[in-house]
């Protein structure tokens, strides 16, 4: 067995989830990330979902992921909002 991560080949439809305290501009600042790195994805396909309490509101997009440049600028992106706790 491997220990290597699978090869991802780009340009290719690619899943971020975002999980963040929820708010009621949470979703709508996450957004605005995604777009700036992944401008056009298909709003229509996000899904939420609310943690059992609804403390915590989790987010996943599907986008275009052109290269790990452009993954890994995202993920930066969005930690520095300083209200996202994690992306997977």
């Amino acid at each position: 067995m491997s220990d290597e991560a699978p090869t991802i080949e780009f340009p290719c439809r690619y899943p971020i989830k975002v999980l963040g305290r929820a708010g009621e501009d949470f979703e709508a600042l996450v957004s605005g990330v995604v777009e700036r790195h992944a401008a056009g994805f298909d709003r229509s396909l996000t899904q939420r979902r609310n943690s059992r309490g609804g403390t915590f509101l989790s987010l996943t997009f599907i986008i275009e992921a052109t290269g790990k440049e452009q993954l890994a600028a995202l993920h930066q992106d969005l930690m520095a909002t300083g209200r996202v706790s994690m992306v997977i």
